[in-house]
């Protein structure tokens, strides 16, 4: 219930650019960097959201300081220009202090430390010092007013996965959880071509509108439906003599519909396959 109330006030309060840094060239340089360190499996989904969550606010704070990026005269677009330009060359150094805070969160034993995130920096020809760092890291938690530990979809998914045990579906646990793992990895590193397929499924076209897309923004971000989509094409892949009675245990637990739960694994497994044939 914790869980869903978190999920459904994040989808109440979504910002209008969300998605916008979960771009799969930024989710794979945090989970490469995150299998570098030897994170916890909850670290880099933590990274990816906190960076999200943090550069949409500093986007936000700098357009409202730099005026609205219509209608602006040369000298205002010279404007916009350097706030860009200072976002981009800012940006790597707020990926690795995203990493770092998500390390810290996840009370791992391998926490990132400023000379490990220092050395990887330098060995990519960046020269910050601790203090910047340790200021990097600061504007993230100010930015975000230290909210940063939030529910990542690791955890609607394992917490479903406990539910469905005691519940009494008899599952091959641990290899459905490793398997889950990978397909929540899949999931975001080829996240646009699996939610364009779920988009063109849901209004029947395949060729969406503006508005289409934007009021679809929900569906993209919905933590506990991507959970759910995850563990049914895990059952699925795994089980799939266990599939219709799991869907219909993760309809009575969370209310997503059983077309709902269909049509998200459909669109995982046709990227998986790589074929159009349905």
């Amino acid at each position: 219930i914790h869980l869903a109330t978190e999920n459904e006030q994040y989808l109440s309060e979504l910002p209008e650019r969300a998605g916008y840094f979960k771009e799969t060239r930024i989710v794979e340089f945090i989970f490469l960097l995150s299998e570098k360190w030897r994170l916890d499996q909850s670290a880099r989904y933590q990274a990816v959201e906190l960076l999200e969550r943090f550069m949409i606010k500093q986007v936000e704070q700098m357009c409202d300081n730099g005026g609205s990026a219509k209608g602006r005269d040369p000298g205002q677009r010279s404007s916009w220009s350097s706030v860009r330009d200072q976002i981009a060359n800012t940006f790597v150094l707020r990926l690795v202090s995203c990493v770092q805070l998500a390390s810290k969160l996840s009370l791992h034993y391998s926490r990132v430390t400023s000379d490990t995130a220092l050395k990887f920096l330098q060995s990519l020809k960046y020269s910050y010092t601790k203090q910047e760092l340790l200021e990097s890291e600061l504007a993230v938690l100010n930015t975000l007013h230290f909210h940063i530990n939030v529910s990542t979809p690791l955890a609607y998914v394992e917490l479903l996965l406990e539910v469905l045990g005691y519940n009494g579906c008899l599952l091959p646990v641990k290899p459905l959880h490793e398997l889950c793992v990978q397909l929540l990895d899949f999931c975001y590193l080829t996240r646009e071509t699996i939610y364009d397929t779920l988009l063109k499924i849901a209004i029947e076209n395949s060729t969406p509108s503006k508005l289409q897309i934007a009021k679809f923004l929900t569906v993209k971000e919905d933590f506990m439906l991507l959970a759910v989509g995850v563990i049914s094409t895990g059952v699925f892949i795994l089980s799939p003599g266990h599939w219709e009675q799991v869907v219909e245990h993760l309809n009575c637990i969370t209310g997503i519909t059983p077309q709902s739960i269909l049509e998200f694994s459909y669109a995982v497994v046709r990227r998986i396959v790589g074929s159009t044939t349905p």
